[in-house]
């Protein structure tokens, strides 16, 4: 992806419009589209998606810059819409999917990061591949075929795509 390109789509405004898009699509996925809304509401796609764009970030702090209004527009969105179709929603998935919100920077912080040179990073990867494997499980009960692609593309990310970073360190702030 192009630089230019790049920081047009990965910045706070465009991942607040994608996640208020996506938001929106996951909960009509639900109402019409029943297979499509059973991938949308697993954890792994998020993971994957939140993955791709903190590792597609310059850097850290624009990382979590990114994500966190992307995960807020997608809740509030999603939320939203629910009420408008009179959708049926608990407080324990609100609360839920708010917890994964509120902690998303931190989540891309650690993601920007298994992208990094070293064995800890390949540590971190190892981590945000079983938490999305894991999270299918748990919450779940098993893994689906979607499940297996999904997890696929992110081990696929995470370990073998090459991503073009800056030569020079970065702190976090950068």
């Amino acid at each position: 992806m192009k630089s230019s390109r790049r920081s047009f789509l990965l910045n706070p405004l465009s991942m607040l419009l994608a996640g208020l898009l996506l938001g929106i699509a996951a909960r009509l996925f639900d109402i019409y589209f029943q297979n499509l809304g059973e991938i949308f509401s697993q954890i792994a796609i998020w993971i994957l998606l939140g993955t791709g764009f903190a590792i597609y970030s310059p850097t850290k702090k624009a990382a979590m810059e990114n994500i966190f209004p992307f995960c807020m527009g997608m809740l509030a969105a999603y939320y939203v819409t629910a009420a408008i179709t009179h959708g049926v929603y608990s407080r324990t998935f609100i609360i839920g999917w708010a917890v994964f919100a509120l902690t998303s920077p931190v989540m891309a912080y650690f993601a920007w990061m298994a992208k990094e040179p070293g064995a800890f990073s390949k540590i971190i990867a190892a981590g945000i591949a079983a938490v999305s494997v894991m999270s299918s499980v748990l919450l779940f009960d098993h893994l689906r075929l979607y499940d297996f692609v999904i997890d696929g593309v992110l081990i696929y990310i995470l370990f073998f795509k090459k991503i073009k970073r800056s030569q020079k360190r970065k702190d976090w702030n950068e």
